[in-house]
């Protein structure tokens, strides 16, 4: 029977503490309190009877007691822990950082019993599936030395549910995602959890390869099978004989190609170039594509059999701006990894980590790690800061973007772009003052999105339980529409 996650509940008011524990507890969980942040570190470092704390749910507006801070504290020291923030309705800045600083999700007083309910059903989930991704980042390293997966974005968590259910199988894998998510290191990671991690893994990239010589690549050829075949020529096909043969970029593919691998999909079977001799391999197969294949189909320019042959098992890699939350933890590896490589110690600066964030990344995970080791080399003081990095991601570039004096939100690059902010301001309480903003930001992501409300909060990076509290308050609700 698995553990049950422990909670721990933080606020300086020990009646509310107490009154969000009793109803946690008469849910069945197993609950505990604290009255500041710095009693809150005490019991997650030392957890004594009680056990680990796995979910803390915590009070951003504890007098003397910096929130964000203790966020951070969580964040660097007990990565595992799953955060609820809770702070006072109308301060959506603070609730936008501390998702940023890694919060989970965020409640609004008063609490609503449900809501709270259903936001620590959510950390439990998390926490589970971060958990399980240790765990098999954990196997990875130890056996096979693949301590190159991270990420705790839960399309990453479903990631590594399907690379752990289908590496022991035989099955054709099919890896998708734009140039840079990180699909050759999916695809070793198949490898080597697989009964053939003993065996080669080859890798054979479509893209990198001129036209004439693809087939001569991955299948070989006889001496003289045509000009310049001096000699015999295994191929790749043949070298993962035993093991995996990784064909990246699979959309390349000539429709000549595409009809021999076809073959082999189906009979594992295959005759060189200029030979009559057929070769038996014994091979598993795993295709990465940057294209949408389903496109090309239509296009006429991927055979229809061919992808119904190699999308049996699908696994898809998501844009590091989709997984926008992994950036610091990806950062951090990256740079644990160059400062090993190269001998230098180097920490990320506050400022350089809001760059990282602020940046959109269109060259993906491959694009910040370039990012991080560029600055590792050219850095001179133990603290990287923005003048370090690139000069687009030092700039912060790739945060949302105005739009023109129309008003109306469009998309670019995957961002939502909404009316800029009123330059002047009179005095008047900052809840209030937020309040039009945030009005104005919510309508123009709902119109960017066509009133889309899944869409619209994952693009505002919130929970969809919020947007629709939001979209009430502000008596957003679209004519017609039933929340």
């Amino acid at each position: 029977m698995p553990e049950v996650t422990r909670i721990l509940i933080v606020d300086d008011d020990p009646i509310v503490a107490e009154s969000l524990a009793d109803f946690l507890r008469e849910q069945g969980q197993v609950v505990v309190t604290a009255n500041s942040s710095r009693e809150a570190m005490g019991l997650l470092d030392q957890p004594g009877e009680s056990g680990a704390v796995g979910i803390v749910v915590l009070d951003l507006d504890m007098p003397g007691s910096d929130g964000m801070a203790t966020l951070r504290d969580l964040r660097d020291k007990h990565p595992a822990v799953v955060p609820i923030a809770i702070t006072d309705f109308g301060k959506i800045e603070s609730a936008v950082e501390a998702i940023k600083l890694g919060a989970a999700d965020y409640l609004t007083k008063p609490i609503v019993d449900d809501e709270l309910h259903l936001a620590v059903n959510r950390a439990q989930t998390q926490h589970v599936l971060v958990a399980e991704n240790q765990t098999l980042r954990s196997t990875l390293s130890e056996r096979f030395g693949m301590a190159n997966l991270v990420g705790a974005d839960y399309r990453m968590q479903k990631v590594y549910d399907l690379i752990e259910a289908v590496a022991p199988t035989k099955t054709t894998v099919l890896i998708t995602g734009k140039s840079g998510t990180g699909k050759t290191m999916v695809a070793k990671a198949v490898h080597a959890m697989s009964p053939r991690s003993g065996g080669p893994f080859v890798n054979f990239s479509c893209g990198s390869i001129p036209e004439t010589l693809l087939e001569s690549e991955l299948f070989g050829h006889v001496k003289g099978a045509f000009t310049g075949a001096d000699t015999d020529k295994p191929g790749k096909c043949l070298a993962a004989d035993g093991g995996t043969l990784f064909i990246d970029e699979i959309n390349s593919a000539t429709p000549a190609l595409q009809l021999r691998l076809l073959r082999v999909l189906q009979e594992k079977a295959f005759e060189p170039i200029g030979s009559t001799q057929t070769k038996q391999v014994d091979v598993r197969f795993i295709l990465a594509t940057n294209q949408p294949l389903e496109e090309l189909v239509e296009a006429g320019s991927f055979r229809e059999d061919l992808y119904y042959r190699i999308n049996v098992v699908n696994l898809h890699m998501p844009t590091l701006h989709e997984r926008s939350g992994d950036i610091p933890l990806l950062a951090e590896h990256f740079l644990e990894r160059h400062c090993q490589e190269m001998g230098k110690e180097r920490k990320l600066s506050e400022s350089a980590m809001d760059a990282l964030r602020a940046y959109a990344w269109p060259g993906n995970v491959r694009e910040l790690e370039n990012a991080i080791e560029r600055a590792v080399v050219l850095s001179r003081a133990t603290l990287i800061e923005p003048t370090d990095l690139p000069e687009a991601v030092g700039q912060g570039g790739g945060g949302l973007r105005s739009v023109s004096s129309n008003g109306h939100a469009t998309r670019e690059s995957g961002h939502i772009q909404v009316p800029a902010l009123a330059s002047g301001w009179t005095p008047t309480p900052l809840a209030e003052a937020m309040e039009a903003p945030e009005r104005q930001i919510l309508l123009a992501a709902l119109e960017a999105n066509e009133w889309n409300r899944q869409e619209t909060a994952k693009q505002l990076d919130i929970n969809r339980t919020t947007l629709y509290k939001k979209i009430r308050h502000y008596r957003l609700d679209e004519p017609g529409f039933d929340c």
